[in-house]
């Protein structure tokens, strides 16, 4: 499994494409374009069911009376809750329509001009802003360097892809692919904070089945899994995302079952998109600053006991 490298994307100005921005985030003031947060300890955790549409959230893990559980850190009410996945959806309207751009780089989503909704790794204020986090403080103080987030399935009425852009017009990297019939891995680092393109082909409800998994300092292993729900397109129903059921994972196959040790995870991280809004993208792009952190160190920082 290749290690996930947070990257930077310039924008494409044949299209209109959604500038990166993923970076590694440390206390005290943020640098200039990163989306770096702090995330305090004692937020509270809500039961009640909600519709995600707009501000910005991040799935990640987070200790619940002691239990490693994957939520959603829902940044968009003040103050900022933990929410459970199984009670909430990202509701993504027809503001985040976009075309493929008319660029082989872009094929593997479909042809040049087809519409799909698109949540960018740069914020747009009319769709909600998913990324991902390693921020709860509890979960940095227990894990051993990071976790691992995957793919393990996507129902839904088209495809799925999560991807970044490099920033020298390199290929898209893609990180999850819903074609692929396979668990797809990324491993992020303790406290790291990460946004990427979200592009659904149709619209409708997609239930996307994800993993995440740790080695704790302690020696013990821990994992979760849990369903995204969204609702793709102003006539898809929360209500359906809601009430939807995922399809249980295909058993493995009895070789798969022999070459894999119990509980591990396995796959590779896959990388994907992301493209920009002419200049403004490019601007915006050019202010990003990347950092990471990595490990032991960037726990220490967090929790600011470096020397």
């Amino acid at each position: 499994m290749r290690p996930f490298r947070p990257m930077l994307l310039l924008g494409a100005a044949t299209a209109m494409l959604l500038a990166p921005a993923a970076a590694t985030a440390q206390p005290g003031s943020p640098p200039s374009g990163s989306p770096s947060q702090r995330i305090d300890s004692g937020q509270a955790v809500t039961t009640d069911q909600k519709a995600l549409t707009t501000g910005h959230v991040d799935i990640g893990p987070k200790m619940v009376d002691g239990k490693w559980t994957l939520m959603v850190h829902d940044d968009s009410t003040d103050p900022s809750v933990w929410r459970h996945l199984d009670r909430t959806v990202f509701r993504i309207s027809d503001k985040a329509v976009l075309p493929v751009p008319d660029n082989p780089a872009y094929s593997f989503i479909g042809a040049p001009g087809k519409s799909v909704h698109v949540v960018p790794q740069v914020q747009n204020p009319d769709v909600v802003w998913v990324g991902w986090n390693t921020q709860d403080p509890e979960v940095m103080d227990t894990i051993d360097g990071g976790v691992t987030l995957t793919l393990t399935g996507v129902d839904g009425p088209g495809e799925l892809f999560v991807y970044l852009q490099a920033g020298n017009f390199g290929a898209a990297d893609v990180l999850w692919d819903s074609t692929k019939d396979t668990r797809q891995d990324i491993w992020v680092e303790v406290n790291t904070h990460t946004h990427a393109n979200w592009v659904f082909t149709e619209p409708g409800v997609y239930l996307v089945r994800a993993e995440v998994k740790a080695e704790l300092v302690d020696g013990r292993t821990v994992t979760d899994t849990q369903t995204l729900r969204f609702a793709i397109g102003d006539a898809t129903s929360t209500d359906a995302a809601l009430a939807a059921a995922a399809a249980a994972p295909p058993a493995p196959s009895a070789q798969a079952a022999a070459e894999t040790p119990p509980a591990e995870g396995t796959g590779s991280g896959s990388p994907l998109l992301v493209a920009v809004i002419g200049a403004a993208a490019l601007a915006l792009a050019a202010g990003i600053v990347v950092v990471v952190m990595r490990g032991r160190s960037a726990k220490k920082r967090a929790l600011g006991t470096e020397k």
